[in-house]
């Protein structure tokens, strides 16, 4: 039989009226996949514009002139001239800073915990320091994924929305919103439950 988690006060108090389909809490807040690909892209996009800054700014850390072209003309700077090189140097370093932004945030996603989750017959609840959020079923597309073994896992659930992303080399691509309950205990029977709920709650009429 599976057990639910003990929840917080404030969320027991929140759902009290509704019966209790499954109560988890997950271990982390997203997959520990995607946290890597955040930190591996920070990393070679860090490790990329670095070279610039040394390429063009390393001769002014040993005291150097850099010697460059703005608008064809060519332009000096040293360590008492900085204000030729000031509006290019910025460039670079907003491009730094969002590499290291990146990394940043994938370290935190590594190791951030994901809150509780409760599934009741009417939504799943998410609550995490204090914050809750209502997802109807109805708002789930259904397509759901399942990793794991019968102790610990991970359940991935696509909603209806999501958001149109451009790609170069093809055609826009539709990437849907995602729920993701990461290292969570009895992830194939919760699985079921949501797939039932979000079947019952389907907001499709069914084919004739």
């Amino acid at each position: 039989m599976m057990r639910n988690a003990v929840l917080p006060r404030e969320l027991n108090s929140m759902i009290a009226p509704e019966r209790k389909d499954f109560a988890v809490k997950a271990g982390r807040a997203q997959p520990r996949k995607k946290a890597w690909a955040l930190i591996i892209f920070g990393l070679f996009w860090t490790g990329f514009t670095s070279i610039f800054v040394f390429a063009f700014l390393g001769p002014l850390f040993v005291g150097k002139e850099v010697h460059f072209e703005s608008n064809g003309v060519p332009v000096v700077a040293g360590p008492g001239n900085l204000g030729e090189i000031l509006v290019p140097a910025l460039i670079i370093g907003f491009f730094v800073i969002i590499g290291i932004g990146m990394l940043l945030g994938g370290l935190y996603s590594m190791f951030r915990k994901g809150g509780y989750y409760v599934g009741t017959p009417l939504r799943l609840v998410h609550y995490y320091k204090g914050t809750m959020r209502s997802i109807d079923w109805e708002q789930f597309s259904g397509d759901i994924t399942v990793s794991g073994n019968m102790d610990t896992g991970s359940v991935s659930l696509q909603m209806r929305t999501g958001r149109m992303v451009s790609r170069k080399d093809g055609p826009d691509r539709y990437v849907p919103d995602v729920i993701y309950m990461s290292r969570i205990p009895n992830a194939f029977e919760i699985e079921k439950i949501c797939r039932k709920r979000i079947k019952e709650n389907d907001p499709t009429p069914p084919n004739s």
